[in-house]
């Protein structure tokens, strides 16, 4: 996918505007945005070109880095609430041995 209408001015030589269009490629596949509006498309160009103005060429690298910018508020929500949701177990638990499942009734 070129990411060519997506550079806003960037200057990059032809082969990083390829490995570019290749991890823009990668990370919409992975999204699965499909048929999604230039609007979305120009939000993960845009992380993309933000990590190869830092020095990154690697497309894999590149889409795994936007994947993660990306997730990142939704991993911490969901830490979050696993966190919240056994610190609420533990004070109802009366077992103190959580390794171990409790006995079943006689």
């Amino acid at each position: 996918m070129p990411i060519t209408p997506f550079l806003n001015g960037e200057q990059f030589d032809q082969e990083t505007r390829r490995v570019l269009g290749v991890a823009l490629e990668m990370t919409c596949i992975a999204l699965r945005t499909g048929d999604c509006d230039d609007g979305v498309r120009q939000a993960i160009a845009s992380k993309i070109i933000e990590f190869a103005k830092a020095g990154e060429r690697n497309p894999d690298i590149l889409c795994e880095e936007v994947l993660k910018d990306i997730r990142g508020p939704q991993v911490e929500a969901a830490r979050f609430r696993d966190a919240s949701k056994a610190s609420i177990g533990s004070t109802t638990s009366p077992r103190a041995d959580q390794s171990r499942p409790p006995p079943l009734p006689a």
